[in-house]
């Protein structure tokens, strides 16, 4: 049985904002039913790349296509079967809940007992049945986010963009979050995620690109991608004294060593000689836990803070 077609398609998208290029030779599709994350450091061309999915922003080269429609040409028969959870908020702060929903749904040139009807199920889908006629801004930040979630299903798309979409939300409302968008995924909907929380991507997504100053260094499911690019067992060694093991004959028991702060991690094949080790060095701090995505994140973008946008 021959792979379904991608719902999205991006091929060598190049976009350049004065000297800068941006993206550079970006091609990814969407597969029904996938849920696509996107992850690099600040700069890497995300929320550009974002831009340009929604025909906000042209490609200088290459081309996109969503539901075999090619982007910016049929920019606006493609955003009527999109739905969009933008990094800022929105929404209507002089409508109630309900309102938005309906305001939103006109956009679209849906007839108004269509929205209406649909109202009660996306407050339902989001937790807001209790919330129907209050306003965004008496609305905590997760419920004003469920709400923004719910306003981009109001077309029923089978697609949808999420710009970081659970950014400044504390943890439990980003697990409700969490459960909303995994709900969709079993829906069957597909999905274009950019995050920069490493355990959003590792829960949500079916695979990841990796960004890095508009280029992709690495693709692949979270745990390929874990397998090919890092050793299984992380040891974090942290404490007085502990970056000095870095540079001790220890960082002989492990296949790479990083320092970060005062924490020393030592990656390795096998963690039991270097844990036997590091029981001799009395006040030393020991974490032992395998690879993860952060760890992924930090070996191929780097430790260094990037201040650019």
């Amino acid at each position: 049985m021959a792979p379904a077609a991608p719902l999205f398609d991006a091929r060598h998208l190049r976009k350049r904002y004065g000297d800068a290029v941006v993206v550079d030779d970006l091609s990814f599709s969407i597969a029904p039913g996938e849920c696509l994350g996107v992850i690099g450091p600040n700069g890497a061309g995300k929320t550009t790349t974002i831009r340009m999915c929604l025909g906000q922003a042209a490609p200088d080269a290459g081309s996109i296509t969503a539901y075999g429609l090619p982007m910016p040409q049929e920019a606006l028969a493609i955003k009527a079967k999109v739905g969009v959870v933008s990094q800022f908020d929105s929404l209507d702060p002089d409508f109630s809940c309900a309102e938005n929903l309906l305001v939103y749904g006109r956009y679209f040139g849906l007839p108004d007992a269509r929205i209406r009807a649909r109202i009660p199920q996306l407050l339902e889908f989001a937790a807001l049945a209790h919330k129907a006629d209050a306003r965004p801004g008496e609305l905590s930040g997760g419920m004003r986010r469920r709400l923004a979630l719910a306003r981009a299903l109001v077309n029923d798309p089978q697609l949808l963009l999420l710009d970081e979409p659970t950014t400044g939300l504390d943890p439990q409302a980003r697990h409700l979050m969490w459960e909303r968008l995994q709900l969709l995924l079993q829906q069957g909907k597909s999905i274009l995620l950019t995050t920069h929380f490493m355990d959003e991507a590792e829960r949500l997504c079916s695979r990841l690109l990796v960004l890095d100053r508009g280029r992709k260094i690495a693709e692949g499911t979270p745990r390929e991608l874990i397998a090919q690019h890092l050793e299984p067992d992380v040891v974090e060694a942290y404490g007085p004294g502990a970056v000095a093991l870095a540079h001790s004959p220890l960082r002989d028991l492990a296949g790479r060593v990083e320092v970060s702060g005062e924490t020393a991690f030592f990656y390795t094949q096998d963690a039991r000689p270097l844990l036997d080790a590091l029981d001799r060095h009395a006040g030393i701090g020991v974490l032992h836990r395998p690879a993860n995505l952060e760890d992924l994140f930090l070996k191929l973008a780097g430790r260094q803070i990037r201040e650019d946008g």
